[in-house]
């Protein structure tokens, strides 16, 4: 479990077929160092990934093939240069953003940044190959003032279309500088994961109103039951 609260970025090189050594760049890289060991979570521009093997300057993890189509691990050439990296949450450490899983939902791709005086306005939208996966694991989640994950950075919704091809976010000027949004190019790709709260909602009201669950009459006893009343 993550917090979408970036701590450094990170170099990412092929290093085998499914294998990636990442550097860990920056002063905070002996910090993040000095307490990883084999087998912890390190979310890279999103995506939960195990430490297999710990470097002088970083780690090398796997990618699943799932990992790789779904996320923008294996698709670097359109993605940003550096990734985005942040540690497992703690128990007893600080939640300054959203819970955020590292389980990629699908892909966005950046349409348009526009800088005004307090904040960098950043508009994501659906890539035209992916339509059905951004409809189905990411257009229904999205609603204004919502949280969601954009290479593993916690933002916050400030905007969305009425069909949610597209959400709008204000990114202020530390989170632009220290992670890698600002080397993103229009056209690039980023990781995208919805808010899990979301999702668990979803789940709970299609359960319940589902055509077997579906009570047609609605009575002062069937609200009463369900603490309505």
């Amino acid at each position: 479990m993550f917090t979408g609260l970036v701590q450094s970025l990170g170099s990412i090189q092929p290093y085998g077929q499914d294998r990636f050594a990442i550097s860990i760049l920056g002063k905070s890289s002996l910090g993040i160092l000095s307490d990883l060991a084999m087998g912890d979570s390190v979310a890279v521009d999103g995506v939960c990934l195990t430490v297999e093997e710990i470097l002088s300057d970083g780690f090398v993890a796997t990618a699943s093939p799932e990992t790789l189509q779904r996320s923008t691990l294996g698709k670097r050439n359109v993605s940003a240069p550096y990734v985005n990296l942040e540690t497992s949450l703690r128990s007893g450490s600080k939640i300054g953003g959203h819970f955020v899983t590292g389980h990629i939902d699908g892909i966005a791709c950046l349409i348009e940044l526009v800088v005004s005086q307090k904040s960098w306005e950043i508009t994501f939208g659906v890539p035209l190959s992916l339509s059905e996966q951004w409809d189905r694991n990411i257009a229904r989640y999205l609603i204004p003032k919502g949280s969601i994950a954009v290479n593993g950075i916690s933002l916050t919704v400030a905007e969305c279309d009425s069909d949610c091809t597209w959400f709008k976010a204000a990114v202020i000027p530390h989170t632009y500088s220290t992670t890698n949004l600002s080397s993103l190019q229009v056209g690039n790709l980023v990781n995208i994961e919805s808010d899990i709260l979301g999702k668990y909602v979803d789940k709970l009201l299609g359960y319940r109103f589902s055509p077997t669950n579906f009570k047609e009459d609605i009575s002062l006893d069937f609200l009463a039951e369900h603490g309505y009343l």
